[in-house]
């Protein structure tokens, strides 16, 4: 089938891309103009071909997208989104700005014929918590950022309803991922860097609950729900008494849940236990001092999805492929 990737450059998006063109299918890469990450898509194109076709477009102009991709698509996965590093999670301008776009990519999608648009929304949107998190409960984002993907989830369920549209919507609020790629300033690379490196690294309280999902197991994760049969998120056609609200946590089993002192010592571990760690130097994050404790349940019942790989196995991973670059 046709599918299109926003956000086809980014840690998560790149990859995502991939594992539909593994799957055997053609993939729209959404990139913006000017990218300084094309090179994750052109090497897609060298192992892929023409089944991978970069699309140069301002997320502000995806509503338009079909002046650009002249045939249908069936799925459009949605990572489009500026700012997401900790300093601009507070920029209310620039977390506006993303769900508005996002609505645009929605209405984009309906254009194509998409029957499904999956969205990565975020743990951000539970807030503060300091117990388990299923996706009935009431969302209490903190950060700008949490109150945009929460604000979106709200526009596009009313924007699906008023226009009695057919395309599904499955909105993914994913947890605390790693893997290659990630970041550089996340908390697994500055770990990986500082300890292989013998450097100290000054660190929060790290005294909350926290849960890490290797990028594989989320991509697999995302790519069920992508392909799902039957409905697994919200449509406006679905008859009264059986809606579905489309959300999913997309996170490590239940059992992976814990300190995340515990996890910075492991990573201490495997990196030889060369360096040092000093707890309680850095400020909260834009969250605050979050606790990530999700429940599961609802994505193992509805796709069957089991996480594979464990934080040590995930880490290790980690360490061979950043070795070999």
């Amino acid at each position: 089938m046709n599918v299109v990737v926003t956000g086809a450059t980014s840690f998560l998006g790149a990859p995502m891309a991939e594992r539909f063109l593994r799957d055997g299918d053609r993939v729209y890469a959404v990139v913006r103009p000017g990218s300084r990450n094309m090179g994750r898509v052109e090497k897609l194109r060298e192992r892929y071909g023409g089944r991978i076709i970069p699309v140069s477009v301002k997320l502000e102009d995806t509503d338009r997208i079909a002046d650009v991709i002249k045939e249908p698509c069936s799925l459009w996965v949605h990572f489009g989104w500026d700012g997401a590093g900790s300093g601009n999670r507070t920029q209310r301008d620039i977390q506006q700005k993303n769900a508005e776009d996002s609505l645009r990519a929605l209405r984009g999608a309906e254009t194509l014929g998409c029957r499904r648009f999956v969205f990565s929304g975020s743990q951000a949107e539970y807030g503060i918590r300091d117990s388990l998190m299923k996706e009935s409960d009431p969302c209490r984002p903190v950060s700008e950022y949490g109150k945009a993907k929460v604000r979106f989830y709200q526009a596009a369920r009313e924007y699906l309803t008023e226009s009695g549209s057919a395309i599904e919507y499955v909105h993914a609020r994913i947890f605390s991922v790693y893997g290659p790629g990630d970041h550089p300033w996340s908390l697994v690379e500055s770990c990986r860097k500082a300890f292989l490196a013998g450097e100290e690294i000054s660190l929060g309280e790290c005294a909350q609950m926290w849960n890490f999902l290797y990028r594989d197991d989320c991509l697999e994760a995302l790519f069920l729900l992508a392909k799902a049969q039957g409905t697994v998120g919200f449509s406006a056609a679905t008859p009264s008494g059986r809606e579905k609200n489309g959300i999913y946590n997309v996170a490590a089993p239940e059992a992976e849940t814990r300190l995340l002192r515990s996890y910075v010592e492991t990573m201490y571990r495997l990196c030889g236990s060369r360096g040092s760690f000093v707890y309680g130097v850095r400020p909260p994050n834009a969250e605050g001092q979050a606790n990530l404790i999700p429940s599961t349940q609802k994505l193992r019942e509805t796709v069957g999805f089991a996480a594979k790989i464990g934080f040590e196995d995930g880490f290790l991973r980690l360490l061979e492929t950043e070795a070999t670059r």
